[in-house]
């Protein structure tokens, strides 16, 4: 089994062609979602009462939800708005709510989880909520903008405590202070992380392990909508394939990576989770097999 533990939200999203609104969102959502194709998943998450229960049946449906909280007060929103090229985000709200005076606490059925996915969060609750678990064999972690710039030391003291951390490029060179995204990784391996998974939007990712670079080119995809919840449903995808293998193999790692760039292509084709929730593993197989023909020569 595999357990996630980061944000369920109320998302509104302001594309150029469609604005939505306190739409199903969240970086445990997307990852949890993401992960659920190839594992049993477990989310740690907590919504406010005004959660909608249309949105809880779609948890349901994919994640085991005896870890998600439901608490007095208002579920986590956030506001974002995109470019017209799709390319840059600005914040323009986020109110915590709820999550900010969540404990979270691991239920008793997840302890034995050996696979654990961080989602972006507070890095203090992230490096305490992993002591909590039994025997992890593999655990992930990823992190934004905003918990760089508050909590800088947290940060680096979580990236100390999992095996990998999963960081868009942007968000890697602000938190190392440096330019080379090689550079950043040797920085992120220096501060304890074993793997460093830098993603790069539609330019694909790229996977350091000691002195091993694999680079994986993104799905190509002519027409993308909504960005929001790729890198999420990128990360949930890669964990969720090494939990189903039960490996930590660096073949497999690699694998995994493909998967993810996989899942987050289906994540941006359509807005908010539609993308997701409307794939299934024949459709994913497909893909991966077409992501293959593409890079073989």
């Amino acid at each position: 089994m595999l357990t996630v533990f980061g944000s369920t939200a109320l998302d509104t999203i302001r594309t150029p062609s469609k604005i939505l609104k306190d739409v199903l969102g969240g970086a445990a959502t997307f990852a949890g979602i993401s992960a659920s194709f190839f594992v049993d998943t477990g989310l740690i998450a907590v919504v406010g009462t005004d959660f909608p229960k249309k949105y809880h049946s779609i948890l349901q449906k994919y994640l085991d939800l005896s870890g998600l909280s439901v608490q007095k007060g208002k579920t986590f929103r956030y506001d974002g708005s995109y470019d017209d090229t799709l390319s840059t985000r600005t914040t323009n709200k986020t109110e915590l709510n709820v999550l900010g005076s969540f404990s979270p606490v691991v239920p008793e059925k997840y302890r034995k989880s050996q696979f654990v996915y961080l989602a972006n969060n507070d890095p203090d609750q992230n490096t305490e909520l992993i002591k909590e678990f039994d025997k992890v064999k593999f655990s992930m972690c990823d992190t934004i903008e905003f918990w760089i710039n508050s909590k800088r030391k947290s940060v680096i003291k979580m990236i100390g405590s999992v095996d990998a951390v999963v960081i868009n490029d942007e968000e890697a060179k602000l938190l190392t202070k440096e330019h080379n995204l090689i550079k950043c990784a040797k920085k992120m391996m220096d501060w304890g992380a074993k793997y460093v998974i830098i993603k790069k939007g539609e330019h694909g990712s790229l996977l350091f392990f000691e002195d091993v670079i694999f680079p994986s080119v993104a799905f190509s995809l002519e027409d993308i909508v909504d960005p929001t919840g790729a890198g999420d449903s990128f990360a949930g995808a890669m964990i969720g394939y090494l939990a189903s293998k039960n490996t930590t193999s660096l073949s497999e790692i690699k694998k995994s990576v493909v998967y993810g760039n996989v899942l987050g292509s289906f994540a941006v084709e359509k807005y908010g989770l539609a993308g997701l929730l409307s794939t299934n593993k024949a459709k994913i197989q497909s893909r991966i097999k077409k992501y293959q023909s593409m890079i073989d020569f």
